[in-house]
């Protein structure tokens, strides 16, 4: 059950929602049955015309619903949703996830033995592949690309708490202090990187995540922005430029480039099989125009950099090659 106290809730959780009244109502459910009590829901919806506003109106009257008039995107979203936030600690959740009961109990308990963390990452299991990793945690390859830890791999193989690059927005925690500290999501990103921006800029200014095994969701990846379709290839290949050359520090930036620009190409090879060549393009193109507003951003974020760039390296994966041709040729088949 939800906490019915006036007072601030321990934890505020947010869903931000679009067109997709079934997953949300999953999602909620799952929220319901939570053995935590005591924490608040917010739904942020972008303008939904599938009837979730009056779903959520009539049938969740106790969830708080910021009905938008217009599609402002996943970051713009989760950031008003922060903003109207009352509790602690703030919770994300995906409008196609759904938890486990004891989801926000072990988030909760994770953050009480990691004081010295500041975010905190969920076990996210892939909804039609039951035992198969969506992510456990992100983390941050040497051609400068975030991924996600232990994709399609074995979840009993990832059950160590430990200490990751970021959290996936989907399934995340985060102490309220945080966003103070590191800021909010970037608004430019509509969509896709927004949380690994998120997760870089943290670790630039010295915030550490934990990997939490036992604070679990399922998740139907893809299922808002539809995997490979134009808008996914344009938003993740031109957001994950803006990762680059806003958060590497400069020595790092250049000697990740050559990598970077062999990711780029592999990236090419593999959407111009899929007839989504010109849309790569484009994303590339933009991010190109949005140079010189990535470097007045780089510019503050540089400046406000407290761990060093061997400390980057060190989380740097080396083995990117292997993983990127393991998961396009998959994707081939």
């Amino acid at each position: 059950m939800v906490s019915q106290l006036e007072t601030s809730p321990q934890v505020s959780v947010i869903i931000v929602n679009y067109n997709h009244k079934d997953y949300l109502a999953e999602a909620l459910a799952g929220l319901q049955k939570q053995t935590f009590a005591d924490f608040e829901i917010i739904v942020v919806d972008n303008a939904s015309t599938d009837g979730s506003v009056e779903f959520v109106q009539s049938l969740l009257p106790k969830v708080r619903l910021i009905a938008l008039d217009e599609n402002t995107g996943f970051a713009k979203g989760n950031n008003i949703g922060i903003r109207n936030a009352r509790g602690k600690s703030i919770a994300l959740l995906n409008n196609d996830a759904v938890p486990d009961p004891t989801w926000l109990d072990e988030l909760v308990a994770a953050a009480q033995r990691h004081p010295d963390a500041a975010f905190f990452a969920s076990q996210i299991e892939l909804y039609y592949e039951p035992g198969l990793l969506d992510s456990a945690g992100d983390s941050m390859s040497a051609a400068g690309t975030i991924f996600r830890g232990g994709h399609r791999e074995r979840i009993a193989d990832y059950m160590e708490e430990r200490f990751v690059f970021g959290a996936q927005a989907c399934a995340a925690f985060y102490r309220r202090e945080f966003f103070d500290r590191v800021g909010h999501f970037d608004e430019d990103y509509f969509c896709v990187y927004e949380d690994a921006d998120l997760s870089y800029r943290a670790q630039l200014r010295g915030c550490r995540c934990v990997y939490v095994p036992r604070a679990r969701v399922r998740h139907r990846g893809g299922s808002t922005i539809g995997r490979f379709s134009s808008r996914y290839v344009y938003q993740s290949h031109r957001n994950v430029e803006y990762v680059f050359v806003k958060n590497f520090p400069t020595s790092l930036f250049w000697r990740t480039f050559p990598a970077h620009l062999l990711y780029d190409w592999m990236a090419f090879v593999f959407f111009a099989s899929k007839g989504q060549g010109w849309v790569f393009l484009r994303a590339k193109w933009d991010a190109l125009r949005a140079i010189p507003r990535l470097l007045a951003k780089r510019k503050k974020i540089q400046a406000t950099r407290q761990i060093t760039t061997e400390y980057l390296k060190s989380q740097l994966h080396q083995d990117w090659v292997p993983r990127v041709l393991r998961e396009k040729i998959r994707h081939l088949r």
